[in-house]
């Protein structure tokens, strides 16, 4: 059964490279963020059932909309804000300005695992997974502090969109 072990390793490699063609996918290292995000909703899930915690049977729409506002906020402020930059630095290099407040930045590619950690932590489409399942977390176990931290990011997207509209005004266009 050993024997089998090397031919099939061999045989996965070649059907990752085969999916990979001529691009760099960090596939291994996915598989270990993927597994990262099973264990912290596994353990979290394990916590509540423990402390007899009970999963929301529903959401308000007003909690879904501010939770998603909040979402999008906090996922953009940790991806592309040039204060969080220091966060992301292990993983990815300035490569000059973005948005209005935003930074570019390219994903360093040393290892799998890097690369993939850096694809996640500079992509806000990327992050919003972990984000948002943060926050149905934090409605289980803190509910209160949930909505209040997801408020606070609101209004700053609320006072970010007057800011982008107030400087259009200002520019005519």
């Amino acid at each position: 059964m050993s024997a089998d072990r090397p031919s099939r390793v061999r045989a996965d490699e070649e059907q990752a490279d085969r999916y990979r063609g001529s691009a760099q996918r960090p596939l291994s290292g996915y598989l270990v963020v993927m597994g990262a995000f099973v264990a912290v909703v596994s353990g979290a899930a394990g916590v509540a059932r423990g402390a007899g915690r009970r999963l929301p049977s529903s959401l308000p729409v007003f909690d879904v909309v501010l939770l998603t506002v909040g979402t999008h906020k906090v996922s953009r402020t940790l991806t592309k804000d040039a204060v969080t930059s220091p966060l992301r630095s292990p993983f990815a290099r300035y490569a000059g300005q973005s948005g209005p407040s935003e930074v570019a930045e390219e994903v360093r590619k040393p290892s799998q695992l890097r690369h993939a950690i850096g694809e996640l932590v500079t992509c806000p489409f990327c992050l919003d997974l972990w984000i948002a399942t943060g926050f149905m977390i934090g409605m289980v176990f803190a509910p209160r502090l949930t909505r209040t931290v997801a408020t606070t990011f609101s209004v700053l997207a609320g006072a970010d969109f007057l800011q982008l509209c107030y400087d259009r005004l200002q520019s005519g266009s």
